[in-house]
């Protein structure tokens, strides 16, 4: 069971997420919060394994509110937005959010995602990732030492570059001939040696560090 925490000042939108997410077997809506502080407060308290985190709520908005999450062993933080805008969202990995969606989006594209966020299998939504991260690598340009990217092995690196396109661990074992198991160990090692919470950092961080070079256009 995937339990769930929702954050969002509109209880209204809350009130809708409950209705699409309660109808799913594989998930429970554990609690609703009306802003980041209690977001955070009712994250330590019932222990959910995702939150839904809108970004603008009165008090400590939902940035404030993942950066916390994120500082320790909390849930994964799922970004829900109306806003398309590329800093805004890249802001919204940076604090450590495992992945967004614009709440324009369907039913099954909101379920889906939570199952992906629960499981850490898959990035959200790969090709509006991507173009958040190239905006913001060609405005920034790489800020971190390479020294990570040196402790991989050359099949690490070949897991983060595509890692970085988007791909699952099924496509991943089918491009490189692996195992889906062996897929996952070397997963595991690419983030525990890059520093990553999870597979979004891992890719913010392979663009930072020029392991994937920002597409022209």
């Amino acid at each position: 069971m995937i339990r769930v925490l929702l954050a969002d000042d509109h209880q209204l939108v809350r009130s809708g997420f409950r209705v699409i997410l309660d109808l799913e077997d594989d998930i429970e809506v554990v609690g609703e919060a009306a802003d980041g502080r209690q977001a955070v407060d009712l994250a330590g308290a019932l222990k959910p394994d995702v939150v839904l985190m809108d970004v603008e709520m009165p008090g400590m908005d939902g940035l404030a509110a993942t950066r916390s999450l994120a500082s320790g062993d909390g849930p994964s933080v799922l970004i829900l937005t109306t806003f398309d805008r590329d800093e805004y969202l890249f802001e919204a990995l940076q604090a450590g959010a495992s992945g967004f969606l614009l709440k324009n989006g369907t039913p099954e594209a909101l379920v889906e995602a939570v199952r992906v966020i629960a499981r850490g299998d898959a990035l959200l939504a790969p090709e509006i990732t991507r173009r958040v991260i190239e905006a913001s690598v060609r405005v920034d340009g790489p800020r971190l030492s390479t020294r990570r990217m040196e402790e991989l092995t050359p099949r690490e690196h070949e897991v983060l570059v595509l890692l970085a396109g988007g791909a699952t661990n099924a496509e991943i074992a089918a491009a490189l001939h692996l195992g889906e198991t062996t897929v996952k160990t070397h997963v595991s090692r690419v983030l525990t040696k890059m520093g990553a919470r999870d597979r979004t950092q891992a890719v913010v961080l392979a663009y930072e560090l020029g392991v994937v070079r920002p597409s022209r256009g």
